[in-house]
């Protein structure tokens, strides 16, 4: 019997194995920073801590997927061997000390083999590297407000709301050339260096709300009267975006958020003119950058289905 079980435990492993193969291809359904229609699997990582969520997941899902099919194939087995036409003179067995044995230790061994990556990924979320750029996060109803702390005691810090843009504005923002998503895009984006440590202290002014960018793995509460903090290493420029994760009243809806990732230079330049407030110059900034990745972006998208 012992040995009917682990066989099908492992042609469920295969069947598990399969299944994953037949669905690996869906990292090209998912979008970067953005999800995208038809979407199967999770966005693609574009910080350390997104890719150990993604791996995290998907170890998990396979060993769910090889239960689930193990246990069907148990179920089918003893549907057909011990129903009553087969097996006319059912069995009086009541122990098999093996057979506890096995199924007490082995989903134990599973739980470990789960807990102890959960455990890293845990350390790795909440073991803060020294940060590069510090923003503070407001939540309010229903917008953001984004501060950049000075790092020097001599230095300016500077701010801006961050709200969603209207149709009309999106219709200007395509106009020019540069995407913009319905109810993703907003009027001020988030703009951080690439490869440089971020740490973003998020808190509330009125209600609970959540400052969420999946291709960062961030997600935390914004709760009034309490500063929470969340970091992330972007490993790839472009344009990232997120949306509040927490109900938080009837536009929760419609305060998304969008971090813009550039190289150093064009964040040490676009930085300095933001500190000096002059934003004209700051948008004319944004707006090279976002013509110069939409571009890119396209030459991709045109390399990947040739």
């Amino acid at each position: 019997m012992i040995r009917r079980m682990l066989g099908s435990l492992w042609a469920a492993a295969a069947l598990a194995i399969a299944a994953i193969t037949m669905f690996g291809t869906d990292a090209a359904l998912a979008g970067m920073g953005i999800a995208t229609d038809g979407q199967l699997g999770m966005q693609d990582a574009a910080s350390p801590i997104a890719r150990q969520i993604n791996e995290f997941h998907d170890m998990v899902n396979f060993i769910i997927i090889a239960i689930a099919v193990f246990v069907l194939v148990l179920m089918v087995y003893v549907m057909f061997r011990f129903n009553a036409k087969a097996n006319p003179t059912p069995s009086r067995t009541t122990h098999n000390t093996l057979l506890e044995v096995a199924w007490t230790v082995i989903p134990i061994m599973i739980l470990v083999y789960i807990a102890l990556p959960s455990f890293r990924l845990l350390r790795a979320q909440y073991d803060y590297p020294p940060p590069d750029v510090t923003i503070k996060a407001t939540a309010y109803q229903w917008y953001w407000n984004h501060e950049y702390l000075p790092k020097e005691k001599d230095a300016k810090g500077f701010g801006f709301d961050s709200l969603m843009l209207t149709p009309e504005e999106i219709k200007e923002k395509q106009a020019e050339g540069i995407p913009a998503p319905r109810n993703l895009a907003v009027d001020n984006e988030v703009v951080v260096p690439v490869n440089k440590n971020v740490h973003v202290l998020v808190t509330a002014g009125d209600v609970l709300h959540n400052w969420t960018i999946p291709g960062f793995g961030s997600k935390v509460d914004a709760v009034p009267g309490r500063i929470n903090t969340t970091w992330f290493r972007a490993e790839k420029t472009g344009v990232f975006y997120g949306q509040c994760s927490e109900l938080c009243g009837k536009d929760h809806a419609f305060m998304p958020i969008a971090v813009r990732v550039v190289d150093e230079g064009t964040f040490s330049e676009w930085s300095a003119a933001m500190a000096a407030r002059d934003k004209k110059k700051a948008r004319e900034i944004l707006k090279r950058v976002a013509l110069e990745q939409a571009g890119k972006k396209a030459k991709d998208v045109a390399a990947a289905q040739q």
